[in-house]
């Protein structure tokens, strides 16, 4: 079987900031803040995603520590260890906030509507009658730092048994 090449699409001068909040020295752009952070370990993040809907908040969003652009260049252990943590994100969010489900979204190349070029996972909690793909396009908005905290401090304080092994 002959392998394609792995489509990237990050441009030659990319800064990437997942990369630099793995690094605990997020952008200067003011998006993401080291208080957004969930849970680490060596191989993955969960944050607080900067962007969230408006019947959704507390989407979060899990990454490796390791750079790699999409589901196609992604190592194994890697992406065991992202879903690793996200099932325990999502065990908080049911503890934290009631919620009546859980999705999981995740997007690769421009027509897939990926729009930072780092693999993550979303994990967005989901509420009966939330209409949450009718207001994709129209409901995201930029969530204040101090309001991500909050969510971010909500899920640490519900992870307790269900946080993944190290």
């Amino acid at each position: 079987m002959v392998q394609s090449p792995i489509p990237q699409h990050a441009p030659h001068s990319y800064i990437c900031p997942l990369c630099a909040l793995a690094r605990g020295k997020p952008l200067s752009d003011g998006i993401s803040h080291t208080s957004d952070i969930i849970y680490s370990n060596r191989e993955a993040i969960a944050a607080i995603s900067a962007y969230q809907w408006t019947n959704n908040p507390g989407n979060v969003i899990v990454f490796p520590v390791a750079h790699c652009e999409n589901l196609y260049s992604i190592p194994t252990d890697a992406a065991l260890a992202v879903h690793a943590i996200a099932q325990a994100i999502a065990l908080a969010m049911k503890a934290a906030w009631a919620c009546d489900g859980i999705s999981t979204r995740q997007h690769n190349e421009p027509a897939g509507n990926q729009d930072v070029w780092h693999y993550h996972l979303h994990v967005t909690p989901r509420f009966a009658g939330d209409d949450f793909y009718a207001t994709l396009a129209t409901g995201k908005y930029l969530m204040d730092e101090a309001e991500r905290a909050d969510y971010a401090r909500q899920l640490r304080d519900h992870l307790g048994s269900s946080s993944p092994a190290a």
